[in-house]
């Protein structure tokens, strides 16, 4: 039977959520509000196409880093909530386009099916935290007026972080896989042999 919390991959799913929590929180509020959301923490979206624990250590990552945010208790909990769901989603792309032998078209498949859940469901959810929940409509004449734009900045924003940054991320995490670095892959393998098999 295939164990599924191993050393390493608690090790490495530490690493993510400590991550996420430094690059948001290294921007102060910046992170949290304004036109554009400086939030380089969510390329590590993408480390959900490569690995479960992902999944967890992004939620606890964007929960921990939401703690600082202005919009309180509502961002803690429905913003990590949706974080949490789209890393579900990407690492089932992952599963569902693999890895494995795959070529160019396939990577930027998944690239492009999993960084849309991160960027699709903040820019749709997050503005209600921000709007409707949090009561942020200063400058504008109606709420939803408000939700728009902060729809279409974090769509923006998103979209940098997401498949920007992420990207070369998703490049160099693959890399090291196919080259066989122990530390990227599940178990000691070959490097011939490396090529991100779970």
């Amino acid at each position: 039977m295939k164990q599924i919390f191993t050393t390493k991959r608690i090790c490495r799913a530490g690493l993510i959520a400590a991550l996420y929590v430094a690059l948001t929180c290294a921007f102060g509020q910046i992170s949290y509000i304004g036109i554009f959301q400086f939030r380089p923490a969510e390329a590590l979206c993408l480390t959900a196409l490569f690995y479960v624990e992902a999944i967890p250590a992004l939620y606890i990552g964007c929960m921990l880093a939401n703690v600082f945010s202005l919009y309180g208790a509502p961002d803690i909990f429905l913003g990590s909530l949706v974080t949490l769901v789209a890393a579900l989603l990407t690492y089932l792309i992952g599963r569902l386009i693999r890895e494995e032998g795959a070529r160019l078209p396939a990577h930027i498949g998944r690239v492009a099916l999993g960084g849309l859940f991160p960027v699709v469901l903040n820019a749709a959810i997050i503005p209600i935290v921000i709007v409707y929940i949090g009561g942020f409509i200063e400058g504008f004449a109606t709420a939803q007026a408000a939700y728009w734009w902060n729809c279409i900045s974090l769509l923006v924003s998103q979209s940098v972080w997401i498949w920007g940054l992420g990207t070369p991320l998703y490049a160099f995490i693959t890399r090291m896989r196919k080259s066989g670095k122990t530390v990227f892959l599940d178990a000691r393998k070959p490097a011939a042999a490396a090529a991100g098999k779970e």
